[in-house]
């Protein structure tokens, strides 16, 4: 309206909106997809797998001293770890491949958990759970009790895997990562589980 006040003197604002609508000029609005999320402390229970998973970092070194992370993903309900994954670097796009790649044999969960980090709050990763309508949860800022499941991987992860070795490279990493998850998921028995693995567990749903 204003660009074309300046070439066409004279030119009302009511005659030019109706000129404007004869022509079909008007752009429709884009209709946003609404992400589904919540802030806060509540924490609902469980009651069957892939209801609910919560996801973590973690920060650790090299035996050179270069520093690394870890995504630690959790089955809120069968305690199974879904990924762990070590490298120098996560984004968004990063987490978000993660959770496709875990979807493809499982399907996406109802919710995520999740602190408030910049992986998390993007708006890439609120895109996504919009279009995947899946929930996102986020715990309030420092407070990570209410992230409970994925600190007590954590926990595990700290004392049996990170501090238990030193690593000469990030290959290393992964593959002791790996064989540790594949462990803790199908051989060793969890007393909150009935004594039964997490994959056990999982199996009786």
């Amino acid at each position: 309206m204003i660009l074309v006040q300046r070439e066409l003197i004279g030119v009302g604002e009511h005659r030019f909106r109706r000129l404007y609508r004869a022509l079909g000029l008007q752009v429709r609005p884009r209709k946003k997809r609404k992400a589904n999320y919540v802030r806060g402390n509540t924490i609902a229970a469980v009651n069957r797998p892939n209801e609910r998973w919560s996801i973590d970092f973690m920060h650790d070194c090299l035996a050179n001293g270069r520093k690394y992370r870890t995504m630690n993903i959790v089955d809120d309900f069968t305690s199974e770890c879904l990924a762990l994954e070590p490298a120098f670097s996560f984004g968004s796009n990063d987490v978000i491949r993660c959770f496709e790649a875990i979807a493809f044999e499982r399907g996406l969960p109802e919710t995520v958990r999740f602190d408030n980090g910049p992986e998390f709050t993007s708006r890439a990763m609120l895109r996504w759970g919009a279009e995947q309508r899946v929930e996102l949860h986020f715990i309030q800022p420092g407070k990570p009790t209410q992230n409970a499941k994925i600190e007590s991987l954590n926990g595990r992860i700290r004392d049996e895997l990170l501090n238990a070795h030193v690593f000469p490279s990030i290959y290393d990493v992964r593959e002791i990562a790996s064989a540790w998850r594949k462990d803790y998921n199908e051989t060793r028995p969890h007393s909150a589980l009935n004594g039964l693995t997490p994959l056990e567990f999982a199996t009786r749903f």
